[in-house]
């Protein structure tokens, strides 16, 4: 009787989207998923501060407390962790592999140093910047979310000026300058990578490799 050979699930593929704090991050995520039609898995990053109005736990954000955030680092429990403005932000490192290995993709949003820990870790992931048309428009931003005080919010900026110098470090970067527009450029991106050949080319390897396989056998039949 002849063997059968099994196939591994399809590695899924790594999205990360980070830009300067303020950016609009979290609004063009949402809208991605809330217009439906994605096939990936949204990962909810940890943080040590504290939620805004609206924002849910274990949705939105896992919160918890310093001490715990630090005793994951110390752990090796995290994918990539930034510190901005007294808080921590950070991913954690099983969840993501572990979907990854399921065959399913993986959507990160997160800030720019965690994106240059994740790339280092992960370089095959899809790195996109997101930047604002200009930095008055980012500090209106800034503004209008009342979360802050000047004080930070100038903060802000001035790691913003840091941060978009890494834009150099990303695959692609997209100007969010109206939301719609910029989901649907990071959806076109999403789509052109699924058919690079690095991407590809495993599962044709594989067919080919099962098609000599049934070739030599079938010639060792007869």
């Amino acid at each position: 009787m002849k063997g059968t050979k099994q196939s591994m699930p399809k590695r899924g593929m790594l999205i990360v989207l980070s830009g300067p704090s303020g950016v609009g991050k979290g609004t063009v995520r949402k809208a991605m998923f809330d217009q439906g039609g994605t096939d990936f898995q949204y990962s909810i990053s940890m943080t040590t501060r504290q939620p805004r109005e609206g924002e849910v736990n274990g949705k939105d954000y896992f919160f918890v407390s310093k001490e715990t955030f630090e005793h994951n680092i110390e752990t090796g429990e995290m994918l990539e962790y930034a510190q901005y403005v007294d808080n921590y932000y950070g991913t954690p490192m099983q969840y993501v592999k572990d979907t990854l290995a399921s065959g399913k993709d993986v959507f990160l949003e997160i800030e720019v140093n965690g994106a240059m820990q994740v790339r280092e870790k992960m370089p095959d992931g899809v790195f996109i910047f997101l930047t604002p048309p200009d930095l008055m428009a980012l500090k209106q931003r800034l503004v209008g979310r009342g979360t802050e005080t000047m004080t930070v919010i100038n903060e802000r900026i001035h790691q913003a000026v840091t941060e978009i110098k890494m834009m150099r470090n990303y695959d692609y970067a997209v100007v969010n300058d109206k939301v719609d527009l910029a989901v649907d450029r990071i959806r076109e991106i999403i789509r052109a990578e699924r058919l690079r050949v690095p991407r590809v080319y495993p599962d044709y390897a594989q067919m080919l490799e099962s098609k000599q396989v049934t070739e030599t056998e079938n010639g060792k039949d007869a």
